[in-house]
């Protein structure tokens, strides 16, 4: 006879996440019961072939070549939010709390999880909507935060990316196994997340993904974050379908305003104007909507002060005038911001010492984040 934990990685190897029967069948007669009710036929002929066809120890062996583990309820690395799934109605026939996670990498997922907030967005970004993701993600890692999205293209791997470049902790939860690669074309940057932060999933190894089961998906990120900000969506798209998760579980749910043509910002403006979502610009606002994260409350209708808010006139033109992603000579930066190149060396000088540029051999670089944290005092 399997234990319980081994027969919650039967039954995710079979089942698909999210399909509220097993997980209903799970919460009434424990994992080896539903294990054995599912081979048998209770939830249908198709699964009863699945379970079968399952081979763990085969799924083990796949997961120890890329140093997975799995945890279940209970478990010291389980995250307790996940439970709230379990009170939360199905949406577009996905729900329930996960039969366990396969996990990759050297992070702690409580730990994480505790000071966190989801990132998500479309896939096909504006550059508009990937810096203000990238941004907005190397903000929050200043700040200690963990940064959760889904790395898909556009605005998850923004985040994903902004979260690494402020060395911060990410965590991405795929709709594949964790020894899977998806999308292919951002290998090195699932790499780096495994490496240094998490990966998660509760498809097992050797998994690939479907559109149902990045449907399924989405409810975890929304459950395991603290809140959830979409900086740009459709209507119909994954990320607006992660914010009804969050809704649903009692997370807050916040939205980037962008341009009021441009369609890749339909969703976040439509969720703004319904209430369902608020309107946030910067990590502060965010720190102060997610419980517990927030260190410096403002006040009602006070703008917090930023750190480019006492900045003269050329100091500002400079900064603005410095490039985020490439270095450059001060006498590049002084034609491109108006100034004589004394002054220019003058003002680099003031704004590396509040750590809105740095220099280096090649010249000189903006850290952009930096420009929305609060001034010091």
């Amino acid at each position: 006879m399997w234990s319980e934990k081994r027969a919650r990685m039967a039954l995710s190897c079979a089942v698909d996440g999210g399909e509220p029967e097993a997980a209903r069948l799970l919460a009434r007669v424990g994992a080896q019961g539903a294990w054995a009710k599912i081979a048998e036929g209770a939830l249908g002929e198709p699964l009863a072939r699945r379970a079968a066809a399952t081979d763990v120890d085969v799924v083990e062996r796949l997961g120890a070549r890329v140093g997975a583990r799995f945890v279940v309820p209970g478990e010291e690395e389980w995250v307790p939010g996940l439970d709230d799934l379990a009170h939360v109605d199905p949406i577009q026939r996905r729900g329930g709390v996960p039969f366990g996670l396969w996990l990759r990498g050297p992070g702690h997922l409580p730990a994480l999880a505790a000071r966190s907030v989801a990132v998500v967005g479309s896939r096909a970004a504006t550059a508009y909507g990937s810096g203000i993701a990238t941004d907005l993600a190397a903000e929050l890692a200043e700040h200690g935060v963990t940064v959760v999205s889904g790395m898909a293209f556009g605005i998850d791997a923004a985040a994903h990316r902004g979260a690494l470049a402020a060395d911060g902790p990410t965590v991405a939860v795929v709709a594949n196994g964790v020894d899977v690669v998806y999308p292919p074309g951002n290998t090195a940057l699932f790499e780096a997340v495994a490496k240094e932060h998490l990966v998660a999933s509760e498809l097992p190894p050797g998994a690939h993904p479907t559109r149902v089961r990045f449907l399924a998906r989405n409810r975890l990120i929304a459950a395991l974050a603290g809140g959830t900000v979409v900086v740009e969506a459709a209507l119909r798209s994954g990320a607006r379908n992660t914010a009804g998760w969050a809704l649903e579980c009692g997370r807050p749910l916040m939205a980037v305003p962008g341009p009021v043509h441009s369609r890749a910002s339909t969703a976040p403006h439509l969720m703004i104007r319904n209430g369902q979502a608020t309107l946030v610009t910067c990590a502060a606002e965010v720190l102060e909507l997610v419980t517990g994260l927030g260190e410096h409350p403002v006040s009602p209708g006070v703008t917090p002060q930023r750190a480019t808010d006492a900045l003269t006139e050329d100091q500002l033109a400079v900064f603005e005038a410095t490039p985020a992603r490439r270095r450059v000579s001060s006498g590049e930066i002084a034609l491109a911001a108006g100034v004589p190149v004394p002054s220019c060396l003058a003002a680099l000088h003031v704004l590396e010492g509040l750590g809105l540029v740095e220099a280096g051999d090649q010249g000189w670089r903006a850290v952009p984040h930096r420009a929305m944290l609060p001034a010091p005092a």
